[in-house]
């Protein structure tokens, strides 16, 4: 079993508020979940009105099932999203 993590942090510079912060994350955490079947949650910088750094955890049986599903969240978000991808962080436990 291979548990993969993946941290997201997205650049927002339209953001004027936390209220305009939530409704982008929220939408994201959802439309990812909702796609791949992952655990997704906004886990750094809650306070800031134009960063947005999510965590998301994948578990597969394989390195390269775990290794493709971050693949494709990575182009989805990018697609998917008004807000700049700005870092991209893996970790394999």
């Amino acid at each position: 079993m291979i548990v993969s993590v993946l941290r997201l942090r997205f650049y927002a510079p339209y953001v004027h508020s936390l209220k305009e912060k939530r409704m982008i994350t929220k939408s994201l955490i959802q439309k990812i979940g909702n796609q791949f079947h992952v655990s997704v949650a906004e886990i750094e910088e809650q306070d800031v009105h134009q960063t947005i750094v999510l965590g998301i955890a994948v578990i597969a049986a394989h390195h390269s099932l775990a290794d493709s599903i971050l693949d494709h969240i990575i182009r989805y978000v990018e697609q998917n999203s008004e807000a700049q991808l700005v870092s991209v962080e893996r970790e394999e436990r």
